[in-house]
Parts: structure tokens; C-alpha cells; sequence
């Protein structure tokens, strides 16, 4: 590191009005990063992070936001005293930024060569045969298999992780001085994720750019920064050496921040316990078909052969990378889409039963989304969202007994009744995620299936939710089908583990057992990757 900063932020300030009203969502935030150096940026949801690292490219909606202080110094200029046009040509030449979705991110109408391209022509001038040699480089270079392959793809043909490469790539092509990496990982499973790690890290290094990484991970932040800086309500309240924050926190945010991961054991069902839900040899294969009569030619084989036994009170973890069939065998169980399979549920086989005849079981089987936004609707109050199902299914309860019901259900997942006449987009992804739990209680289940509800949560609150599913459990006697790449939850919430790779099950366990010594290479590359036994980057 040189002792000039190749960025400086200094007593940097961001309002927002709206209505005539103005919120500070970052206040007198100063730091720096030198060259060649990596700063993470870490804290919850709404601490300032994200907005901080948009003010050094401009790209918040002004004049909402505006700077009522401070300066961006770039390799000696301020960002902020640059008109619209100047600023444009630091942004994707000198200063890039990967962003945490992708599929979001990228133009769903554009394939990857023409993405990549554009970045190329807008800053170099660049095209035709020597722009397209620059974009197999770029891809290969951020480790996408067969790039020539992938050049007439869209996004949607891309796994996760593919997407993240094509972003790293078309981040790259200038070869930035600085890149700011916004979550770049926390949709991605723990394998991918370590290998985004190590792949920014090696092209760190190549380059000799710096980078500014922001995450809620403090896990990702051992991994990867040299120095970070904790954020809580707009500030900045601890900085330094990543050694040194982790070995002797002194701000009592970071302390609860630390100290915010997943913990305690999941009590063992009872021996003797009820078997709630059983399947024998599951299947479900989505056909591909091909040529003008749309044959069928082959099958995806998304769940193939699979059995189950959950018993009263217990939680199976079901964990595996994206495309290994976690979510299909949960929504099958459900029967919320079609399999091939005996399914019995609380002793009646329902594998049989037809759209109506399902109906009566749906009370006792609920599901819990991954993203609580996009799965309540943002135009019924909290109250309805939560009452929706008692109307369907105990329509005979009154109105005072059906918000009574809804009260209830509020109290158990920790959230004040008031609040039930407010709308979701209201509220934190964290309480967004308590109103979904909310809604799938309510009802007196069974049997709940949690399709990832804690990856989206920052770690304060992904710490919060499993504490609250345990002690639902413990109270209710639930039954959980627990779906998730995060092995440190699955590892405090879940008795029995089932791992899958391609539609089939490579190992399963007592949670202790497989957690202590699994027994497959696979098994063994996902727990490494997810308790950084080998770490992504040394």
C-alpha cells in the first residue's frame, strides 16, 4: 500500500427527501482505501453500507439524495464536484461495481457478448473481432467453462454463479483501479460463494486494483478484507485491521455482531414419536421435448428416487447446491406440483387425492418462501395477509375470532399486533419474514416447509428467526422440512440431514453424525466451503 489513498471518503453525509420530509441515512462517514488493499463495509440492512458505496459513483436518484457534507476523493479529484458528463467517464473504466443480484442486473434481452461488448465499445471504442476476443478473455479469465459456448446466451440460461461471473467479467474489462463489490455472494450457495471469493481474489492480485466489499457476512470478511469498517444507523462506529476487530471488538454493536450466529442444538424427537410425513421412492422428472411434434426426447431428472421419514417434532435439513432438487422434493411433498411416489401424510396416503380432495389437507401443510416480499402481497394490510387462510379454510370463525387468531399469531413470532393494519413494504426483511411465519402458523400445522427463510437475513436477524422456529417447534410440536445451502443454520435447527447433489441423495444422518464426520467427497467440499475449513482466500 502507498501512503496516498487511491479513494478518500471524508465526513461524507447522504439525505433523501421525500414529501417534504428528510431522513439521514448516512452521517459524517470517513475512510479510506489504499491501492491494492480490500475495505469491507459491514452491518444490517438500512445501516448505510450500500447507500455509501452508490455516493462514490453517483448513482443514487438525486435530487432525493443529496450530500448536505462531505467529499469522494478519487486518485486526487472529488467525485462529487464532477458534473454528470465527467462522472460518466469514471464509472466502468476506473471505478466498476458488481451488484448483489445479477438476474436483476443484467439486460434479460441482451446475450453475455453483447453485455460485455458494450462496456468495451462505450469506454475503448472497441468492437467486431477484436471486441469479441477480449469478451472469451474476460470469461475466461473469471473461470466460465467453454466461453465461446456461452457468447449467444441470456441471462436466464445461466446458473447464479454463471451470472455472477458474466458480471465480474463486464466489471473487469477496463481493468478498474478500484471495483466495489455489493453482496456479491449472498445469493449464491457456500460453494459458489467460495469460489467468487477466490476467483476476486486472484484477479485482485493480478490487477493490483483495490476493493471496496460490502457485506452482512462477517464470516466473507475474515475471508477476504485486510481492513474493515462496521456501520450501524449511518455511522461508522468501530474501523480497523480485520485481525484486530475480530480479537478485541470494543463497539458493542460489533461485539453483538460477532457474537450473532446461529447457536444451540435441536432437541431429538422422541423415539416413539408419530411418523408425519413419509415418501418412498419420489420422483419427478420434467420431460424435454424437441422438433416440430414436440416429442418427448428426454427427461430432467430434478428428483430421482427419493425416500423420507420426518417424525413429530423433528426437523430435516435438506441441504445441496442450487439445481440439486431441494425445493422440487419440498414442493412435491406438498403436492404443489406432480410426482411419481407413495406420499402419506398423518397416516392417508396423498399422493392420490385430487385438487379438492387436497384442499382439507392444506391446513396442516404449510410453506414458508425464501423472499417474504415477493410472497406477500403488497396490497393487503398484515392482518389480511395473515388471515387469508383462516377465511379459506375455517370460514366459520367470526371476525373478532379470526383477528384474535391473528393477534395470537402475531405475539408467537415477536411482532406487535399494532402493526397489522400496515402493509409489508413497511417493514425489515427480517419482520417481512416473522409476518410469513406468521401466516403459515396461524393455521395450527403440522407440517411446515422452510424453503431458505433465513438467506436473505442479515446475520443478527438470521440468528433471530432460527431462535423463533425453534421455540415454535418446541411449543407447537412442528414438523419442519428445512431447505437451505447455509449449513451453520442447518446445523442449529435441524436433528436429521439429508445432502443432495443431482436429484439424488449422496448422504444422510443424524445432523451430529454427518456434521462430525461425513462420509462423502461432496459432503465434505460443501461443509468446507460453508465452515471455511479450507478458506476461499489465503
Amino acid at each position: 500500500m502507498t501512503d496516498t489513498p487511491l479513494l478518500s471518503v471524508q465526513d461524507l453525509s447522504v439525505a433523501f427527501t421525500q414529501g417534504g420530509r428528510t431522513s439521514v441515512a448516512v452521517d459524517r462517514v470517513s475512510f479510506e482505501v489504499h491501492r491494492g488493499e480490500t475495505v469491507a463495509l459491514v452491518g444490517e440492512s438500512g445501516s448505510g453500507k450500500s447507500v455509501t458505496a452508490l455516493s462514490v459513483l453517483k448513482l443514487l436518484q438525486y435530487p432525493a439524495a443529496s450530500h448536505p457534507s462531505g467529499a469522494i476523493v478519487f486518485n486526487g479529484e472529488n467525485l462529487l464536484a464532477l458534473p454528470e458528463h465527467e462522472i460518466r467517464r469514471v464509472r466502468g473504466n476506473d471505478i466498476t461495481m458488481v451488484f448483489q443480484e445479477p438476474m436483476t442486473s443484467l439486460n434479460p434481452l441482451h446475450t453475455v457478448e453483447q453485455q460485455v461488448a458494450e462496456i468495451l465499445f462505450l469506454h475503448r471504442g472497441m468492437r467486431g473481432p477484436a471486441a469479441r476476443a477480449r469478451v472469451i478473455e474476460l470469461l475466461t479469465e473469471v473461470g466460465i467453462p467453454e466461453p465461446e459456448t456461452r457468447l449467444g446466451s441470456y441471462p436466464h440460461q445461466l446458473s447464479g454463479g454463471q451470472r455472477q461471473r458474466v458480471m465480474i467479467a463486464m466489471a473487469l474489462a477496463n481493468e478498474p483501479k478500484l471495483l466495489i463489490a455489493d453482496e456479491p455472494t449472498t445469493a449464491l450457495d457456500v460453494t459458489v460463494q467460495a469460489q467468487i471469493l477466490t476467483l476476486l481474489k486472484d484477479l485482485q492480485r493480478r490487477l493490483g486494483m483495490a476493493m471496496l466489499f460490502i457485506t452482512h457476512d462477517l464470516g466473507i470478511v475474515r475471508r477476504i478484507a485486510d481492513r474493515v469498517c462496521v456501520m450501524n444507523h449511518g455511522k461508522i462506529v468501530e474501523a480497523g485491521p480485520v485481525a484486530d476487530i475480530f480479537a478485541r471488538p470494543e463497539h458493542p454493536y460489533t461485539k453483538a455482531l460477532i457474537a450473532a450466529q446461529p447457536r444451540g442444538n435441536p432437541a431429538p424427537p422422541h423415539p416413539e414419536a408419530p411418523v408425519v410425513l413419509e415418501a418412498k421412492d419420489l420422483k419427478v422428472w420434467f420431460p424435454i421435448k424437441a422438433g416440430v411434434l414436440r416429442k418427448t426426447v428426454g427427461h430432467i431428472k430434478a428428483v430421482d428416487g427419493i425416500s423420507v421419514e420426518i417424525r413429530r417434532g423433528e426437523t430435516l435439513g435438506v441441504v445441496g447446491e442450487s439445481g440439486s432438487g431441494k425445493t422440487t422434493l419440498g414442493l412435491a411433498l406438498l403436492r404443489l406440483i406432480s410426482s411419481d411416489g407413495p406420499i402419506v401424510f398423518m397416516g392417508r396416503q396423498i399422493d392420490v387425492l385430487n385438487f379438492k380432495q387436497m384442499r382439507g389437507q392444506r391446513r396442516e401443510m404449510q410453506v414458508v418462501f425464501q423472499d417474504p416480499f415477493g410472497s406477500l402481497s403488497p396490497r393487503m394490510s398484515v392482518s389480511d395477509i395473515i388471515g387469508e387462510g383462516l377465511r379459506v379454510h375455517q370460514p366459520g370463525l367470526s371476525d373478532e375470532e379470526r383477528e384474535a387468531r391473528v393477534i395470537a399469531a402475531l405475539n408467537d413470532v415477536g411482532l406487535d399486533p399494532e402493526a397489522r393494519h400496515r402493509y409489508p413494504h413497511e417493514f425489515s426483511g427480517g419482520q417481512r419474514q416473522r409476518i410469513a411465519i406468521a401466516r403459515a402458523i396461524v393455521l395450527e400445522p403440522s407440517f411446515v416447509v422452510l424453503d431458505e427463510p433465513t438467506s436473505a437475513l442479515d446475520m443478527i436477524v438470521q440468528a433471530q428467526i432460527v431462535d423463533l422456529l425453534r421455540d415454535l417447534q418446541n411449543k407447537r410440536g412442528l414438523t419442519y422440512l428445512f431447505i437451505s445451502h447455509d449449513l451453520r443454520v442447518v446445523a442449529a435447527l435441524a436433528s436429521q440431514v439429508m445432502v443432495m447433489k443431482g436429484g439424488v441423495v449422496v448422504e444422510k444422518g443424524p445432523a451430529s453424525e454427518l456434521f462430525a464426520a461425513p462420509k462423502t467427497d461432496y459432503t465434505r467440499a460443501l461443509f468446507a466451503a460453508a465452515f471455511n475449513i479450507e478458506t476461499a482466500a489465503s
